[in-house]
């Protein structure tokens, strides 16, 4: 990828496909070429476009990546409803779980939210993810004491945003590595959400997210808008280490772990996912 800028004093800067994992298109007066675009979604790289406001807003991925994904695909679409919601028990398992260690880490009681993950059932039917997510929220961010977690509310929810839009397409691109379809969840249901999948996947990875802005908070009094050093933070959260099975590495290759034991939850080989600990 060869990279040029309209200003003379900037170097232009060239990068090996193979070592892209996402392209981030942010600025509107950004042109590419139809060659650059096939070789990143040939290399399954993750390209997203950002809308006026330079918020994240489409994702470009292979249509089928995987060599054998027509197989992969009809295990997924036959995919039993009592494994599915099984699937769904441990994501919200491994979802609270993670966030009660990003509470602890702040010193606040988290005894709460590991008898909740312990209570978890299949499919979660009692919504422990809903009640846990409710003190979550309103304990992390103790320096925003109105803070409530809303899309489009109040700053630091637009570091928030801007960081979860990246984290979807990391797990969107591993699922598409993986050989499943990312419109196909295994609890959110949306005919508008092209990725289902990844919105169930990226759950326990989320944290990792609130780490880094927590981490810019605590530098910052106010965030009134996102900088251009914020988003270059929130970009690191592909290189970020996590804890799989024991075993450290980024969270871009991490997630291709996690995305490859679904796919083996779907072929009936397992019915443990790889989720991180935080």
């Amino acid at each position: 990828m060869i990279v040029e800028f309209p200003d003379e004093e900037k170097e232009t800067r060239n990068v090996p496909i193979e070592d892209i994992g996402i392209v981030v298109l942010e600025n509107q007066q950004i042109t590419i070429t139809q060659g650059l675009l096939a070789a990143l979604v040939n290399n399954n790289t993750a390209v997203i476009s950002c809308d006026a406001k330079h918020m994240p807003e489409g994702l470009m991925l292979p249509m089928a990546k995987h060599t054998e994904f027509t197989e992969k695909f009809y295990a997924q679409l036959e995919s039993s409803q009592p494994l599915r919601k099984n699937l769904w028990q441990q994501t919200v398992v491994a979802k609270i779980r993670n966030q009660a260690a990003m509470l602890d880490g702040l010193g606040v009681e988290v005894e709460n939210m590991l008898y909740w993950a312990s209570q978890v059932k299949s499919g979660d039917p009692d919504n422990y993810e809903g009640r846990a997510a409710a003190y979550y929220w309103a304990e992390i961010f103790d320096q925003f004491p109105s803070f409530r977690r809303h899309r489009h509310g109040e700053p630091p929810n637009n570091l928030l945003n801007y960081g979860y839009a990246i984290l979807r397409g990391i797990i969107a691109r591993s699922l598409v590595g993986s050989g499943l379809f990312t419109g196909l969840g295994i609890h959110h249901r949306n005919k508008y959400n092209q990725y289902c999948l990844a919105d169930d996947i990226m759950e326990p990875f989320r944290p990792y997210v609130d780490q880094i802005v927590l981490s810019i908070v605590s530098k910052e009094a106010e965030i009134e808008e996102l900088t251009t050093a914020h988003k270059a933070e929130l970009l690191s959260i592909a290189t970020v280490d996590i804890k799989i099975d024991d075993e450290y590495s980024p969270l871009l290759v991490g997630a291709q772990r996690t995305t490859a034991s679904l796919r083996k939850c779907f072929e009936g080989i397992t019915r443990k996912l790889s989720y991180p600990e935080l």
